[in-house]
């Protein structure tokens, strides 16, 4: 996985400091399936995801689903173990620890942009 972060557009502010990307089918098949839970400001970008699901799953996630331009089409609170959720309209899906966000006050339609971290 590419280690990155989310910024809000126009004005890029940094939203999500640490941002894994799901490069290839394994990765975006796996998740965060038998991982450790997301700190505060971390995440998990998935391209050509439209839904998920938490099965398998030990913790709550927040998710915020992207079009093909990284607008936000549709934000879901708190997804517990054994759900899905998705939106028809999605092209990606940022996972983000339970509680997320209400802390970033994101809203339908804003844009988002993801960016590879430079070492």
């Amino acid at each position: 996985m590419k280690l990155g972060a989310v910024y809000r557009e126009p004005g890029n502010r940094c939203l999500v400091p640490r941002v894994w990307k799901a490069t290839n089918a394994f990765e975006r098949m796996r998740g965060l399936l038998g991982r450790a839970p997301l700190a505060p400001g971390e995440g998990l970008l998935i391209d050509a995801c439209s839904m998920v699901h938490t099965i398998g799953m030990r913790y709550a996630l927040d998710l915020i689903f992207l079009d093909l331009t990284g607008h936000v089409q549709k934000l879901v609170h708190n997804v517990k173990p054994l759900r899905c959720a998705g939106a028809f309209t999605a092209k990606a899906t940022l996972e983000l620890p339970a509680g997320s966000l209400a802390t970033l006050r994101l809203h339908l339609g804003e844009q988002l942009t993801w960016r590879t971290v430079v070492v």
